[in-house]
């Protein structure tokens, strides 16, 4: 566990951050429709099939589209650890570019653009590893509430506690909330530009893991 490289705890953060903000625009801007996560959405598609269908189909281009960007994930990331030199990088830059197609089309007023930041969550979703026997998502935290939970409850038996594993949640916890926070500020004063910032996000993370990765493998 110690010798998993402090760029986990720094990167949860961040990605956790970015789906904040992105879901905050969602919920504000897009009638309360959750983006980062699709628990809500799938019960808001039961309830629209019985009476409005076009709402529905919109519903279910929402969650396609999630389904969509984590099988890009899929596509190009082999196994489930964490291992220096996979392609996060172009998995980042192109969530980025996501992100602002969506904030083209949203400006465009054309609603189609919230399935390409569906989309981009899923991608970013699909990124996450297995930590310590803990499956890691950056997009929605009912897993991480959970996974906190069961291990207090293993503490509270004696048994051991990771306190680093527990410090990722902890993080991961407080990027989303906080990005949240920021994500609803933003959409008051600059409306669907506001996604503008997580892709910026996403672009430097990938810059940042080019870099850290070559000079790594070259040591």
């Amino acid at each position: 566990m110690s010798r998993l490289p402090r760029w986990v705890e720094y990167g949860a953060f961040a990605l956790a951050w970015v789906a904040g903000i992105i879901n905050a625009v969602g919920l504000m801007g897009v009638e309360q429709q959750a983006i980062s996560h699709l628990s809500g959405t799938a019960t808001m598609l039961g309830s629209s099939i019985v009476g409005d269908s076009g709402n529905a189909l919109h519903l279910a281009g929402v969650l396609l589209s999630f389904v969509i960007g984590a099988s890009i994930s899929g596509y190009f990331l082999s196994g489930t650890k964490l291992k220096l030199g996979r392609v996060y990088d172009f998995l980042l830059a192109l969530e980025g570019i996501m992100l602002l197609a969506a904030v083209y089309l949203l400006e465009m007023s054309l609603g189609y653009g919230i399935f390409l930041a569906s989309a981009a969550c899923g991608l970013q979703n699909a990124l996450a590893t297995t930590y310590s026997g803990s499956v890691v998502r950056t997009t929605h935290v009912t897993g991480i509430f959970t996974d906190l939970g069961l291990m207090l409850g293993a503490k509270l038996k004696g048994q051991d506690f990771d306190r680093r594993r527990a410090l990722l949640f902890l993080l991961i916890i407080l990027g989303f909330l906080s990005g949240g926070s920021v994500g609803a500020v933003l959409f008051v004063r600059y409306g669907f530009q506001a996604l503008l910032l997580p892709a910026l996000v996403c672009f430097l993370l990938a810059a940042t893991y080019r870099v850290y990765a070559s000079k790594t493998v070259e040591q």
